[in-house]
């Protein structure tokens, strides 16, 4: 998205909605590493870019540590970052601008509804094949705390509430009842495989 006044209109207004925080950021070209170092900071907490070296996060404390965290590689990479304090001009501005936010956590949601649903096409293929080990059950209980961890973090982020959050909090209800189906078919595996060799 390019930032242009008709686009985009920085001022500080309390009656427009949502106050967001708006980094500048400039970087020497080389060596590239800082851009990428940068970049993938925000892109971690979610902000919103708005063009080149213009990012957009709401102004709330969710957003502050990545935002530091950013500030920080952006002048040990010797670069230059202003942050600004914004709202819309108007009603529709601040709307516009929540509406591009939402829009950018709603791609986050479908990507994490996404995983989920391949852990549950992993574990399903675990049944299937009968593969009732501990290592396994191990590896499916971490790939639980990844979406558990990912989860949290989007909801920190999704601080206007895009329409994908419940489904992906049943989703993830799901995610640890099939595990927790698996567990005990795992441990029921075991037990059987015990009695077996007495």
């Amino acid at each position: 998205m390019d930032v242009t006044p008709a686009t985009f209109r920085a001022v500080t207004n309390d009656q427009a909605g949502a106050r967001w925080l708006v980094l500048v950021i400039r970087l020497p070209g080389e060596p590239s590493r800082h851009r990428v170092a940068v970049w993938r900071e925000l892109r971690k907490v979610g902000a919103l870019s708005l063009g080149q070296g213009i990012w957009a996060v709401p102004d709330v404390p969710a957003f502050a540590e990545g935002v530091r965290r950013a500030v920080e590689l952006t002048e040990r990479a010797e670069g230059q970052a202003v942050t600004l304090q914004a709202t819309g001009r108007d009603p529709e501005d601040a709307a516009r601008f929540e509406a591009l936010f939402t829009a950018a956590r709603s791609e986050d949601w479908t990507e994490f509804l996404g995983d989920c649903g391949k852990f549950e096409e992993e574990i399903a293929k675990e049944i299937r094949i009968s593969k009732f080990t501990l290592a396994e059950l191990e590896e499916e209980e971490q790939s639980l705390e990844r979406l558990r961890r990912w989860h949290r973090d989007l909801t920190a982020r999704d601080v206007f509430g895009a329409p994908e959050s419940a489904e992906a909090r049943e989703r993830l209800r799901q995610c640890q009842s099939v595990c927790e189906d698996y567990a005990e078919r795992v441990f029921a595996a075991l037990h059987q495989s015990e009695a077996d060799q007495v």
